[in-house]
């Protein structure tokens, strides 16, 4: 079996949910990365939403929520690969939250899981 080395960037805390973020394909923590959901669908097309606090029903596309990986994304047409849909999509939404420079997460991951009792 051959084992790769991956370069110490590429190299995240264990323990912690990764994702890699549609917009520079770097791996991060999710706790670093804002959730990006369909919130409505219509004959326009798709309207994205965040979803900062990711708890938001359907599949959802991570990002790190600066300017730069956002218009990365939307250059790559990312959105649509990784929400699944076709057609339009509109992320105005997910562009105002990130140049209102909101941070990633709203509630700390620990805090969004279910409690069973």
């Amino acid at each position: 079996m051959v084992q790769h080395e991956h370069p110490d960037s590429a190299r995240v805390p264990t323990g912690s949910p990764v994702r890699t973020c549609i917009g520079c394909r770097e791996r991060a923590l999710a706790v670093d990365l804002l959730r990006v959901v369909v919130s409505e669908s219509g004959p326009q097309g798709h309207v994205l939403a965040p979803d900062p606090r990711r708890r938001l029903p359907g599949r959802g596309a991570w990002l790190h929520p600066v300017e730069a990986c956002l218009s990365l994304a939307e250059r790559r047409r990312a959105f649509g690969r990784a929400l699944r849909v076709s057609g339009s999509v509109d992320t105005s939404e997910v562009d105002h939250w990130v140049r209102a420079g909101h941070p990633p997460r709203a509630v700390p991951l620990e805090q969004n899981r279910h409690k069973h009792s």
